[in-house]
């Protein structure tokens, strides 16, 4: 991996723990709103026993990421433990104006859709904010459910006994803060990590191929395809691009081809692209 990818992830990665931060910070705490898995028990015990929520926050998280370093990549474990490092350091910054408010679900609502960012923005940047984070990567890794709605099944477990300590009113805020920040997040990763797959039959493949890999500076895989009435032999070509990419894909195709048959779908994540040389 290039030091600019590094370097890029590194960043984002960093603007996400400040929204994070700025999430619990100046709505969630400021309201009494608890959360989910870890970031709900730094939570619960700065509302019960005054801790910090950055010292709870690196503790607790800290043995998570030993358990991640088991089940995930060790470029993921790596970025885990830099987004859980300024979390905890943006935690510590003095809150100047926090959010005080009878209207507590307006806090609730806002602290869920900007958790739901501020993950989206770590995830895509191939890190987790550790806690229910590790462990829904975990789940979407081996059994391919979806980052948001494995982090809210986790994240229940934490926040719903919360009741005890918060009060049953601002645990239901709390379940409505988790609701939100889950479709924020899948709907962030459905935009922004969305790809597009594209199948095309076309005699001049080979050149359509050279096209897009030339122009777009990506692989281009070959699968070999029969027709059913004609039993002639044929190549069938299939690419795997961005959504940024996704405007140029067309244009090329049709410009090499512009009777070329061309199939196309939106996936939501591709894994092994290097065994398909894509």
């Amino acid at each position: 991996m290039s030091l600019k990818v590094i370097f890029k992830n590194g960043l984002q990665i960093i603007v996400g723990a400040l929204v994070y931060a700025l999430a619990i910070n100046y709505f969630l705490i400021p309201n009494r709103i608890g959360e989910g898995g870890v970031t709900g028990l730094t939570a619960l015990g700065y509302y019960t026993l005054r801790i910090s929520p950055a010292l709870t926050n690196i503790v607790l998280n800290g043995i998570l990421i030993l358990i991640g370093f088991k089940f995930l990549k060790r470029e993921t474990v790596f970025y885990s433990l830099w987004a859980v490092l300024w979390i905890s350091l943006f935690l510590r910054v003095p809150v100047f104006l926090p959010y005080h408010t009878t209207q507590t679900v307006i806090a609730a609502i806002t602290g869920g859709v900007l958790m739901g960012i501020s993950m989206g923005l770590i995830f895509r940047a191939k890190g987790t904010i550790a806690g229910s984070t590790i462990l829904a990567k975990i789940v979407n890794r081996y059994f391919g459910i979806r980052n948001g709605s494995a982090m809210l099944f986790f994240d229940l477990i934490v926040a719903i006994p919360s009741g005890l300590v918060i009060g049953f009113q601002n645990m239901l805020l709390t379940v409505l803060e988790l609701y939100v920040s889950a479709v924020v997040l899948n709907k962030y990763l459905d935009v922004f990590g969305a790809k597009r797959s594209v199948l095309v039959f076309s005699p001049k493949n080979q050149a359509i191929g050279e096209a897009l890999s030339t122009q777009l500076g990506q692989g281009v895989t070959m699968l070999k395809a029969t027709g059913f009435y004609s039993k002639k032999d044929m190549d069938a070509l299939f690419y795997v691009c961005s959504n940024r990419d996704w405007t140029a894909v067309m244009p090329i195709i049709m410009s090499v081809d512009p009777d070329a048959l061309v199939v196309t779908d939106q996936i939501r994540s591709v894994r092994g692209i290097h065994l398909l040389d894509l």
